[in-house]
């Protein structure tokens, strides 16, 4: 049976349990549409970085699967164009 009460690793600031994985893909997908945001091309490490998660590419995959995301190369990707209209519709600045 599931640990109901996971114990955090040491080092890392949230569990999955303590994160909701839709909105940290919201947090990526706005990380990346972002005006402010600079590089437009980010790698998979460094969004982990930046959004302080464990396993971004957790985060990345299913993005890329609906078109929000795309891979340019290994551990690299951009927002694509669908990304940019999503974040404005749902009332991120773009």
């Amino acid at each position: 049976m599931p640990d109901e009460n996971p114990t955090p690793t040491p080092g890392l600031p949230w569990t999955h349990a303590e994160r909701d994985q839709g909105n940290m893909e919201r947090d990526v997908v706005y990380l990346l549409t972002s005006p402010q945001s600079q590089p437009t091309v980010w790698s998979v490490a460094d969004i982990g970085r930046e959004i302080e998660y464990f396993d971004p590419e957790a985060l990345v995959r299913p993005l890329c699967g609906v078109g929000l995301l795309h891979h340019i190369s290994e551990g690299f990707v951009i927002a694509t164009p669908a990304a940019f209209h999503m974040a404005s519709l749902v009332g991120h600045a773009v």
